[in-house]
């Protein structure tokens, strides 16, 4: 087996987004891109896929059109030591038009779904000391964009 991949369906901004991703993580780069041709569907030169590297990890946009659309059912989840590099993440895919939701969730502009957890996530709700735990959940699930600090803080009681 040659591997494993993500293709993600766009209408008609496959190529944006790629450029976007790539331009937002280390280690990222397009790698192919394949256009439409006479006689096609699409546009001859428009771009039917295009295929990128996110942290060195497969990924290929295709312009299909708008009969699908992304849901929270698929999210990509993005680890971070610290809440510069959080917000930092949160600010660039919330930016021009992308939403936030609650508990670290969030859409980009293209629809996308992400999870931006703090890599101590685990060790507040899942701690040794059960009513920390509880209180951290609860601190969570009032936040849209998760704070480090506030749930450290919440665990410790």
């Amino acid at each position: 087996m040659g591997g494993i991949g993500t293709c993600l369906w766009f209408n008609g901004r496959a190529e944006e987004a790629a450029n976007f991703y790539v331009g937002l993580f280390d280690n990222s780069r397009i790698t192919d891109v394949s256009r439409w041709g006479e006689g096609g569907p699409g546009s001859p030169g428009e771009v039917l896929t295009i295929a990128f590297e996110l942290e060195g990890r497969p990924f290929r946009g295709l312009n299909g059109g708008p009969e699908f659309t992304f849901s929270e059912a698929i999210s990509f989840e993005l680890f971070f030591d610290t809440q510069s590099e959080l917000d930092a993440k949160w600010n660039a895919l919330t930016a021009d038009g992308g939403t936030e939701s609650q508990c670290g969730w969030l859409k980009d502009r293209f629809g996308v779904s992400w999870q931006l957890i703090p890599s101590m996530m685990g060790s507040v709700l899942n701690g040794s000391d059960a009513a920390g735990s509880q209180r951290a959940l609860q601190a969570m699930l009032g936040m849209k964009k998760l704070d480090i600090a506030a749930l450290q803080a919440a665990y410790d009681g």
